[in-house]
């Protein structure tokens, strides 16, 4: 987290009033300009931290009106409102003053982008140009004077212009390019190396126009607007000026490449009314200001959008607290704001993951406030990006941004608050308080007894007692880093570190050769001091005894790290064996890696955080090697040893596309192995420090109770490791123990990891390690900890879980089982089991996630889901919201009735509004057992229950009803439930609703007892065999009804003896029940021959289909299908029967191509022309006959009857075309006659497609379509194919069109002497007939009479059928 410490600039004077301030642009010096009522104005010049430069001080009697700093050396331009430019160097303090041109107040002070040229202008319209050498001093006189005779406004150069590409120069001159050769050659114009200086510019005058200087000082008017000029921009992407005036009119100008400007875009700025203000232009297409509003307006030019950025009360701003000033860094993407209230606000530029800069629109947020007092009006960023300066009006202030400081040591923690407070807590006694500095903090280091603190010029030191801290010594000191190690301080100057007493008394130096370097880092670690220095050496340092002794030689880091620019941290571990170092690389920019320095081996390893592996190391499990994959990608930030384990390493690692950030524990003993990998926690800053069992934290609120002295804000936390949750508080036995099950189960050494914790008795310990287990996934560790844990129940889910194929579920229970919830649901995600993953959200209660996955992922089980969400709800009592789930689980029939029985009047609206007739009959049920039948017989004839409708019925005495109910429904329950009220006093009523419920046996029993023989014979055939066994003794015992008696008998044998000698008629209920089924009372065979006997008595008797499926039935199709001639008869049988779906059943089943073509020509008989598919068998049959010649003249006939039915001559056509293709592949056996006919039919194709050419040439071209027509009557044998009628109809159809009825009527007499026997209506259209009566007066009582002929005939040729 980083603060902005506030420098006041050491003024001369303070009761001089600053107004003007400005950067340098590369260098951090800043220069003001103030007022003075005693002696005028001035100029001063303070440096990063305020100090004043005493040697640059400009001073007169007059006010400067302007500064300007040259863009690259330390001069700055100073103007005064008497016509005086001064330049003045930093830091001699050398004051050049321009010759005299000009009278009146400088209006301008610019310099070209290189710092060659310097315009200056004043309010009388006087431009001079002056030259200025390498060295930043003037050259001479001014180059050229103009005189514009109006104030001048701005003014602003043209950018630098990139040189000649010399490679790609050279490539052309080698291809022979004469323009590139000439470049190279004394003849051309010489070339130009690297970024050549824009020496143009552009003026603004008072009166609104704009000028145009070239780089030979000739000058011309560009464009004009009205008002004068407040701004002018020059947007580098687009070529185009920005002009804005005073009444802030925006327009921008197109350049020509001749000089000239066009306007693309005009519009007016909002702002306050009567205020300054301030305007700031981006290189993005941003344009930001600010006008004493509580808001800043911005102009996105590029994307033509505009937006405010407003203040925010919650997060310390003051309600109408206006913004003054604005200033925007580029390099940071900060834009900062001053206020009335003396607070200076700060957005940060927030780019969306997955999108770039450009692609959307930008994003703000608002950071919290730094308060400086007074009134802010001016602020600027400065060179360097941490130097921001303000100007309050009384003052200014140079807030320079510091990364807070933090330090871990010995269980004392220090974090910085603000640039002089920090806050220290000391975690083995639980106390933390505060300690206010006399310096602005800019490092801390701690002990157990001490706190020191530095700024890069004084050290001072505090000793802890007890919850005070007493100063103990302070120094002065240039020390940029400082490191404590007991009662030793150690600092840094060029080539050594010194050893001081908390005093500052130097007690040792450690030396460093000029090709070591200057030490620039130290870190110490329990009795290890580590060096960095400039170089990139490093050095350990023993400091166990009482002077330090150098632990190993100097390494050279850049012999073995490639591209090492610098080294940016160095730490040692617990035993001073390895080093970790971070460096930045020569580019700058931080490296990815996290490199090892091993003392003892004097090898450097590292570990790549882009791809997630080290550069060496053993090998490890798949498991370990995912987590590795999931640090790719990241860069380190920070890094830490554990304070005594000097096996244990963490790091602080952010992703590049994103802020948060990961912790990774490696283990060095045996290589780089990756331990764990785990996100930081939510509200942590940064890692503070690794000291087993915990991580610590630097954060903003403390999340852990401690014991409070002081209101002092807890600015530490700490977190367990993973393999110590729930041992924070074990003894170091425990504690060495884990550590060493830890690295030995990271190894896979599984013996050693077993003797480490062989001795732990404590189940907690236990508990933990099968935690561990869960993140290792050793599920062979997990059964050995849970055995020692004594929980049965999460062995026994574990075994259970092992006839789960994934790894993962298995794992997923052991998490469950242990509540590591979170865990559990990650493995059940990364297996895709998303059932079982649904079952552990409805058992966590996270309903909302379980619906989700079972919509999604797990459809199987989505009803079920529902209907354990709605079972749920209503346990929560939120029945309306029960009741949607449970018509979502289909179960609502049943569960909402249940759910509501209690809330009768909600019941019954559910009920009305469902329409349901399930739970129409539930509330029907209901109502009858609150003795309210009138509702109760609405509701079961709404729910369509017949049943119900007669038992009330009869019970209410109303007969008539019931009767009419069950005759008119036909319902089985309701018809036994009459025939069994009838049955006491109506004997033939009740047989006759016992046989409509079908049950037969009440029925035969009640005519037996009442002698009912007539209708007994009826029921034993419907019913089973044993009634008719007992009705055939009924009848037999009787000696009446012999045949009745045959038919029923059970003795199938006899009973077909019978049918044959007396001729009795076997229908097909009666050879039903003489069919013996499937028993052990009669062989297979003597069955078949049962069949067969009642095939052929069913042919005898003419019952075609009967006999065939009696024969299909003995098995083998075999008197219906041994013989061809056989199949033919069983066919023809079928045939004669006219039983269409068993003919094409038995065709089918058969497969034989002569029953297809039989078929198939039966088919042709019916009315195939309305029945699709009577159609599509018909084709189909003839083509399974393989009878080509049978279906091209079926193809025919459809193509007449589409001819003569619908004069569908395009169908026609198709069906021909088919035709024509089927006889082209039938063998011709006829000797000849077939190509005839293949040539007949193709005359009639080709007669058919012109005439239906010429009906779709009609719609494009009428007359061409007449004519062909014409043409088309006189081919010979026309009619066969297309009907004389239909040629005929068309033309007369054409001419009535026309209004040619004249014509028209004789085409219609020529019709009719052709054809005189017909009626000509079926050719011409009503419309047109009636059409032609009116227009000639022709009586239509020709036709009519035709019309009534041909009806008689019809009627007569009926008659003669008969």
């Amino acid at each position: 987290m980083a603060v902005y410490f506030d420098h006041r600039i050491e003024a001369p004077d303070s009761s001089d009033v600053p107004f003007q301030l400005t950067w340098h642009s590369s260098l951090p010096i800043l220069a003001v300009a103030s007022s003075s009522p005693a002696t005028g104005g001035k100029v001063d010049l303070y440096l990063q931290q305020g100090e004043y430069v005493e040697s640059c001080h400009v001073v007169r009697p007059h006010q400067p009106t302007g500064l300007r700093w040259h863009p690259t050396k330390p001069v700055l331009a100073v103007g005064w409102d008497n016509g005086e430019v001064v330049l003045l160097t930093h830091p001699p303090g050398d004051q050049t003053v321009l010759p005299g041109v000009h009278t009146t107040t400088i209006k301008l002070l610019e310099w070209s982008s290189f710092g060659s040229r310097l315009v200056t202008g004043d309010e009388s319209g006087a431009l001079a140009v002056w030259k200025v050498d390498a060295r930043g001093r003037l050259h001479g006189n001014h180059l050229v004077k103009h005189e514009y005779k109006k104030p001048l406004t701005c003014c602003i150069f043209r950018p630098s212009t990139p040189g000649d590409d010399v490679a790609m120069l050279a490539r052309a001159s080698v291809r022979g390019d004469e323009r590139a050769l000439d470049k190279f050659s004394w003849k051309g114009a010489p070339l130009k190396m690297g970024p050549q200086e824009g020496l143009g510019f552009f003026i603004c005058t008072a009166d609104g126009k704009v000028h145009s200087v070239d780089e030979y000082c000739k000058t011309s008017v560009l464009l004009s607007v009205e008002g004068s000029i407040k701004k002018l921009l020059y947007i580098e992407k687009t070529e185009a000026l920005a002009v804005i005036t005073e009444n802030l009119m925006l327009s921008q100008y197109a350049l020509g490449p001749e000089g000239g400007a066009q306007e693309i875009m005009k519009g007016k700025l909002s702002s306050k009314s009567g205020q300054n203000v301030d305007v700031v232009w981006t290189e993005d297409g941003l344009l930001i200001t600010a006008s004493g509003e509580q808001v800043i307006r911005l102009w996105d030019l590029e994307r033509d959008d505009n937006y405010v950025l407003s203040l925010d009360e919650t997060l310390g701003y003051e309600r109408g607290e206006m913004i003054n000033c604005v200033s925007y860094c580029a390099g940071k993407e900060i834009l900062a704001a001053g206020t009335t209230n003396g607070r200076i606000a700060m957005w940060r530029m927030v780019v969306q993951s997955g999108s770039s800069r450009g692609d959307t629109k930008p994003q703000w947020k608002l950071q919290t406030p730094t308060e400086i007092g007074g009134n802010v009006t001016q602020l600027q960023w400065g060179s360097n990006l941490n130097l921001l300066a303000a100007n309050n009006s009384n003052t200014v202030l140079i807030l320079c941004e510091h990364v807070m400081s933090a330090h871990f040591s010995h269980q004392v923690a220090a974090v910085q608050l603000s640039p002089t407070q920090l806050n220290i807590t000391q975690f083995h006694t639980g106390l933390h308080f505060s300690l206010q500095s006399d310096i602005h903090v800019r490092g801390v280091c701690v002990t157990k007894d001490s706190v020191t603190v530095w700024n890069g010029k004084q050290v001072t030191v505090y000793e802890l007692s007890g919850t005070s801290l007493r100063n103990t010594g302070s120094f002065p000191c240039d020390s940029h880093v400082v490191a404590v190690h007991g009662e030793n301080l150690y600092t840094v100057e060029p080539n050594r570190v010194q050893i001081r007493t908390p005093q500052g008394t130097v007690k040792q130096l450690l030396t460093f050769s000029k090709a070591e370097g200057n030490p620039v880092l130290l870190n110490v670690r329990q009795s290890y001091l580590v060096v960095g220095t400039d170089t990139a050496n490093i050095r350990v340092f023993d400091l166990s005894r009482r002077d330090a002794k150098a632990h190993c030689s100097t390494k050279n880091l850049a012999d073995q790290i490639p591209n090492l620019g610098a080294l940016r941290s160095v730490k040692c571990n617990a035993n001073g064996s390895q080093v970790s170092i971070l460096i930045s690389q020569v580019n700058g920019r931080p490296d990815h890696k996290v490199y090892f320095y091993d003392v003892e081996m004097d090898t450097v390893t590292h570990f790549d955080f882009f791809t997630g592996r080290p550069s060496s190391g053993i090998s490890q499990e798949e498991e370990s090697e995912k987590q590795q994959w999931s640090l790719s990608g990241h860069s380190p930030v920070s890094h830490f040893w554990d304070e005594s384990e000097p096996r244990l390493f963490v790091c602080e690692t952010v992703p590049v596309s994103s802020e948060s950030i990961l912790n990774s524990s490696l283990d060095m003993e045996h290589g780089l192995l990756l331990q764990d990998c785990s996100p930081r926690p939510p509200g942590m800053q940064a890692l503070l420090a690794l000291d087993v069992p915990y991580y610590y934290y630097s954060c903003k609120v403390r999340t852990e109770p401690v014991c409070v002295l002081h209101l002092v804000p807890h600015m530490v936390s700490r977190k367990a490791l993973r393999d110590f949750v729930g041992l924070e508080n074990c003894e170091k036995a425990t504690r060495d123990a884990m550590l060493n099950f830890s690295f030995y189960l990271t190894i896979g050494d599984m013996d050693e990891a077993f003797k480490s914790i062989k001795l732990i008795k404590s189940k907690a310990v236990w508990e933990n390690m099968a935690r561990m287990c869960v993140k290792t996934r050793r599920l062979d560790v997990a059964r050995v900890c849970l055995g020692n844990m004594g929980n049965a129940r999460a062995a026994k889910a574990l075994k259970e879980a092992e006839a789960e194929p994934e790894p993962e579920t298995q794992v997923a229970m052991l998490a469950i089982q242990l509540g590591m919830l979170e865990d559990a649901e990650n493995l059940y995600k990364s297996c895709q089991r998303y059932d079982l993953l649904n079952n552990f959200y409805q058992a966590s209660g996270k309903w909302q996630q379980a619906l989700e996955t079972a919509e999604v992922h797990d459809r199987i089980h989505l009803r079920a889901t529902y209907y354990s969400y709605a079972k749920y709800l209503e346990s929560m009592g939120d029945k309306t919201l029960a009741l949607t789930y449970y018509e979502k689980s289909d179960t609502h029939r049943v569960e909402v009735p249940r759910m509501l029985q209690d809330d009768t009047s909600s019941l019954e609206i559910y009920v009305n509004k469902m329409k349901d007739k399930s739970i129409y009959k539930w509330w029907a049920q209901y109502l009858e057992s609150q003795a309210d039948l009138d509702s109760a017989l609405h509701f079961y004839e709404c729910a369509q229950d017949y049943l119900s409708l007669v038992r009330i019925f009869c019970y209410r005495g109303d007969i008539q009803k019931a009767s009419e109910i069950a005759n008119n429904t036909g319902d089985r329950a309701a018809s036994y439930h009459l025939a069994r009220h009838y049955e006491g006093h109506d004997i033939k009523q009740a047989v006759h609703f016992y046989t409509r419920a079908q049950a037969y046996n009440n029925a035969i029993r009640l005519c037996k007892e009442n002698g009912l023989d007539d209708q007994l014979m009826n029921l034993a055939l419907l019913s089973n065999p044993e009634d008719m066994m007992e009705a055939a003794c009924y009848y037999e015992e009787k000696g009446s009804h012999l045949d009745r008696a045959v038919a029923l008998y059970h003795k199938y044998h006899q009973a077909l003896e019978l049918c044959v000698t007396q001729n009795l008629t076997i229908t097909e209920d009666l050879a039903e029940r003489m069919t013996v089924p499937d028993s052990k009372d009669m062989s297979e065979e003597a069955r078949k021959e049962l069949l067969e006997r009642i095939a052929d008595c069913c042919m005898r008797q003419g019952n075609y289909h009967l006999a065939t499926k009696k024969y299909t039935q003995a098995g083998n199709k075999l008197k219906v299908i041994i013989r061809w001639k056989k199949k033919v008869c069983v066919m023809l049988a079928l045939l004669k029967s006219g039983d269409t779906e068993k003919i094409v059943f038995f065709a089918n089943v058969s497969r034989q191509k002569e029953l297809f073509i039989l078929a198939a020509n039966y088919l042709q008989s019916l009315d195939w022309r309305k029945d699709p598919d009577i159609l599509k068998t018909i084709i189909g049959f003839y083509t399974k006959g393989r009878a080509p010649d049978l279906l091209a003249g079926f193809y025919e006939a459809c193509a007449q009857v589409e001819i003569d039915d619908y004069q569908n001559y395009e169908k026609a056509l198709d069906a021909l075309t088919e035709a024509s293709k089927c006889l082209s592949k039938a063998k011709d056996a006829s000797s000849g006659q077939q190509e005839v006919r293949l040539a007949d039919l193709q005359h009639k194709i080709t007669l058919i497609r012109k005439f239906v050419h010429i009906r779709s040439l009609y719609i494009e071209d009428a007359s061409e379509a007449v004519q062909l027509c014409e043409t088309l009557l006189e081919e010979p044998e026309l009619d066969p194919a297309v009907r004389i009628g239909d040629v005929f109809g068309f033309l007369i159809e054409h001419h009535c069109q026309q209004g040619n009825f004249q014509l028209a009527n004789r085409k219609l007499e020529q019709l009719q002497k052709l054809l005189p026997s017909q009626n000509v209506s079926y050719y011409i259209s009503q419309a047109s007939l009636v059409a032609l009566q009116k227009e000639l007066g022709i009586p239509m009582d020709r036709s009519d009479k035709i019309h009534i002929s041909k009806e008689e005939d019809e009627v007569e040729e009926d008659l003669n059928m008969f």
